[in-house]
């Protein structure tokens, strides 16, 4: 009898553990933590604007040939960056950027008096494939003087006409001829217009921004 009382106290022992490992066993399928805000970790890329101020200065390197006998009001000419365009320390168009320009005036002067000019300024830039607009100041070029040519026209007439009269007529004929000749001199110099202003291609200008430009 006490044998038997002993097995079923072990017996109810054990169902008594394995009812509390069953209930204490931790559940498959807990709850997954709150999901974070994707769009607090997403940044966004925002384009950095350059600004560049007025009176900075853009020094080019002409493309074209520009002449105030060829060259009219309007035509437009290309050149580039000689030097890198910059916003502090930081390159903002490198040297070599397309640069684009048009012919303000273009006079070829008087025949008698008044040096042939002509003047041009820039209008636009290339940055990443698109046109800049930009105002600049006009840089104006003169043709050199030709004083020096007339006068020696003037006088070659001169003396070919004094000679011409020496042989018709001695001194008085010369004296007739020289004034012919001068006269016939004056006429060419008063029939041709002075030498034309010209910009070279490859020439390096300077302009200065008349207008703050946001790259």
């Amino acid at each position: 009898m006490k044998s038997t009382t002993t097995v079923l106290v072990l017996l109810i022992a054990m169902l008594s553990g394995c009812a509390r490992e069953t209930t204490t066993t931790e559940q498959p399928g807990a709850a997954p933590e709150p999901a974070k805000d994707v769009k607090s970790r997403v940044t966004q890329s925002t384009p950095v604007h350059h600004e560049i101020a007025s009176g900075t200065s853009l020094t080019v390197r002409t493309t074209d040939s520009l002449s105030s006998s060829k060259s009219r009001a309007g035509d437009v000419f290309s050149a580039s960056l000689a030097e890198p365009l910059r916003d502090g320390d930081r390159v903002v168009v490198p040297k070599g950027a397309e640069v684009e320009g048009r012919v303000v005036n273009a006079d070829q002067g008087g025949r008698v008096k008044g040096r042939a000019s002509i003047s041009v300024q820039l209008t636009g830039l290339q940055v990443s494939g698109k046109t800049v607009p930009i105002t600049t100041n006009t840089i104006a070029r003169e043709a050199r003087g030709t004083k020096g040519k007339d006068a020696a026209k003037i006088g070659i007439g001169s003396g070919i006409g004094a000679a011409i009269g020496a042989i018709a007529g001695g001194g008085k004929g010369a004296a007739i001829g020289a004034g012919a000749g001068a006269a016939a001199g004056t006429g060419v110099v008063l029939g041709t217009r002075g030498a034309a202003a010209v910009i070279p291609s490859e020439s390096v200008l300077i302009f200065e921004l008349r207008s703050p430009v946001r790259i």
